[in-house]
């Protein structure tokens, strides 16, 4: 019974059933679920599993989705009612439902490591090989932990050359040494050619 005399109900909206009110309702346990999506780009894949996330009362949460090569490729993370998470893992590994090929992981618990501060990194020169190899190997000699990463390539407006970009978020340690840091990014900036921006919020 509840608090107020009243036996407390499951909600089930997300089948379109009624529930009085909030307070009404026991909303159990939830498996926070990150997955990662690639298939054939077509008009309609976002709706499709965005259906089968929401059938099972699902709460879709962060997403980064693009199309590559003509290849929609994306990660997100769910949140699923415990008792459907099996429901909504079978649905989502039958390609029928989605049309697209998916792989799921339970969220991880705890950080990836302490972040002290946060800096935004931007990148730009004539693209050529082994430019992220060698912008990553730096965070990783400083252990940055790179949060998120977009890059492309596109045609430079006047000369039409292949000019390389990147946006970059990452996350500095306490005990990061911020003047050898900016040295080498430097360095690596004079190596390959490349402007490179650096600012770290504080």
């Amino acid at each position: 019974m509840g608090s107020r005399g009243r036996e407390v109900k499951k909600c089930a909206w997300f089948r379109g059933l009624p529930c009085e009110g909030l307070l009404d309702c026991d909303w159990g346990m939830n498996a926070s679920l990150v997955m990662t999506v690639v298939g054939p780009d077509r008009p309609g894949l976002v709706d499709s599993l965005a259906q089968a996330i929401s059938d099972e009362g699902g709460n879709w949460l962060e997403s980064r989705m693009c199309n590559l090569e003509g290849q929609f490729a994306g990660v997100l993370s769910v949140d699923v009612p415990e008792e459907n998470k099996e429901v909504l893992l079978a649905m989502l590994r039958d390609k029928a439902v989605t049309g697209l090929e998916i792989s799921v992981h339970e969220r991880a618990g705890g950080d990836a490591g302490e972040c002290s501060r946060v800096a935004e990194i931007a990148l730009v020169g004539q693209d050529r090989p082994g430019i992220v190899s060698q912008i990553s190997s730096v965070f990783a000699k400083h252990s940055i932990n790179v949060e998120e990463l977009s890059t492309e390539v596109r045609s430079a407006p006047m000369s039409g050359e292949q000019l390389f970009e990147a946006q970059a978020r990452v996350c500095i340690p306490a005990d990061c040494d911020m003047d050898a840091l900016g040295e080498d990014v430097e360095r690596i900036a004079n190596d390959m050619m490349v402007d490179v921006s650096f600012e770290v919020n504080e």
